[in-house]
């Protein structure tokens, strides 16, 4: 008897969870972003983005990461090449961090909204699921600009369905040690807390 139970108990432990039947062959997860995710400054290896690959290859998920975030990249700049990423890298996931200059540049909120609209609608329509990051910008704009900014990202996200970050550098933004000498662009030091931050918002968007 003891012998048939320990048989079963082996043959249990040996079935693949619900999430391995789910997903057999690697994917995509696409990040859009600008020199906050293209590593500016740093190694690019000790970026998030890159830390967030070492991270789904130690953990044994069959998930990829491909950056073709650009240092300086706007929505507009953003929403003129996102149907050929999406063609060429077929990603299930998108990340779209998209915003900071856009405000740094004092751009208008109303066009920054729909660029980034359309992109999750790209997204959407490639059949990839889209997490939507957000970016905040200094109350130096003014109370009106500042809150016409953070709201285009809930506005999109509530209109689109799709999950939000609300602010990629809220970790660190209180810590002025966190910064380079610029004091826009995030350290190599604070990337693996930047990267833990996304990640909770990524890990359930994780299946197929």
């Amino acid at each position: 008897m003891l012998l048939v139970l320990l048989s079963l108990n082996f043959a249990q432990a040996k079935l693949p969870g619900p999430a391995a039947a789910q997903q057999t062959s690697v994917q995509t997860i696409m990040v859009l972003g600008d020199s906050l995710s293209a590593a500016y400054g740093i190694p690019v290896q000790q970026g998030w983005v890159m830390r967030m690959a070492a991270r789904l290859s130690a953990e044994k998920r069959l998930w990829r990461m491909q950056n073709i975030s650009i240092s300086g990249e706007t929505t507009a700049g953003g929403k003129a090449r996102i149907a050929k990423a999406l063609a060429l890298h077929k990603p299930a996931l998108v990340l779209i961090a998209l915003g900071a200059n856009d405000g740094l540049r004092g751009l208008s909120t109303e066009i920054m909204q729909a660029n980034l609209l359309a992109m999750v609608k790209s997204s959407k329509a490639s059949g990839a699921r889209v997490l939507l990051i957000g970016i905040r910008i200094p109350p130096n704009y003014g109370p009106d600009y500042t809150a016409a900014f953070e709201q285009a990202f809930k506005s999109v996200a509530a209109a689109e369905a799709i999950a939000l970050l609300p602010f990629l550098l809220e970790p660190i933004a209180r810590n002025d040690a966190a910064f380079q000498a610029d004091r826009l662009h995030p350290t190599a030091a604070v990337q693996a807390a930047l990267e833990k931050h996304v990640f909770a918002a990524v890990l359930p968007l994780l299946v197929k």
